[in-house]
């Protein structure tokens, strides 16, 4: 495959980078968009051990990061960036941005009006929101998808994200931050992220779409994966494939966590083989 570098200009001064694979000899199944998970980037996860067997299919890919990715980071200057600083609407913004780009960079490649998109994670969740509002989209591919809308503070005491059981506390200390003018101040909160602004975690709390209630917005073909190790109640497929308008298939892989740690060839495997019959041989 054929691998480039590329930059997606934003509606800021900040811009999304990522990298273009493209089979040799060109596309020939169409092209995929890889959405990664929270706090990761485009070169870690399944937006990297996907590509090689995406474009052994015949799939150009483009694996790309939001303007939330890692937790903190800076590029040109002492300005810090990352996924402390994320909202949902500018995630959302940013798979349109990139969606865009592909059209109008590479709109000879097949499928690039109309990608297949791919998502891990908080990946998966905003995929679902991207397809609902994209009915073109020829198939999805939800790589433990969460689900959305009040389900992660709920399980916060079980989960220990968010806070866990300190999470009613730490909203309550991140409302009164935002209101007193102090919502990009940083936050440190016990487990995962670790460090978020105010701004950002009230958002991530009270804005969040629920993945099953989009569900019935969804009408292409769709492959939701989930780790047997991973919480039913987190990662909701069953209960996403029988609210979809759509066909779901669900694919509960053996010893395997929410990264997929040695379970990656497992993972392309399906997907691969999903996509073949869904868009290729079919």
């Amino acid at each position: 495959m054929i691998t480039e570098l590329v930059t997606i200009e934003t509606d800021t001064a900040q811009p999304l980078d990522g990298a273009w694979y493209e089979p040799d000899g060109g596309a020939t199944a169409g092209t995929v968009l890889l959405f990664h998970g929270n706090t990761m980037n485009f070169y870690v996860g399944a937006p990297r051990f996907l590509p090689p067997a995406l474009t052994e299919l015949g799939f150009a890919c483009l694996a790309f990061n939001r303007r939330g990715h890692d937790i903190l980071s800076n590029r040109n200057s002492r300005a810090v960036e990352g996924a402390a600083f994320q909202t949902t609407a500018e995630a959302i913004a940013d798979n349109e941005f990139a969606a865009r780009w592909v059209a109008a960079e590479h709109g000879s490649t097949k499928g690039a009006d109309a990608p297949v998109i791919i998502g891990h994670s908080n990946g998966g969740f905003l995929g679902v929101q991207h397809v609902a509002n994209h009915p073109e989209t020829p198939a999805l591919v939800l790589l433990s998808a969460h689900a959305g809308g009040d389900v992660a503070a709920a399980l916060a005491p079980t989960t220990g994200l968010l806070g866990g059981a300190r999470t009613e506390e730490i909203l309550q200390q991140a409302e009164a931050m935002v209101a007193d003018g102090r919502g990009d101040e940083l936050m440190l909160v016990p487990g995962w992220w670790y460090v978020i602004t105010a701004r950002s975690y009230l958002d991530r709390l009270t804005t969040m779409p629920n993945t099953v209630e989009t569900a019935p917005r969804i009408t292409c073909p769709t492959l939701y994966i989930r780790g047997d190790q991973e919480i039913r109640d987190s990662y909701p497929a069953e209960d996403f494939a029988a609210a979809s308008a759509g066909p779901c298939d669900v694919e509960i892989v053996e010893n395997c966590d929410h990264y997929y740690n040695d379970r990656e060839d497992a993972i392309a495997d399906l997907v691969a083989g999903w996509l073949k019959k869904a868009l290729i041989d079919g």
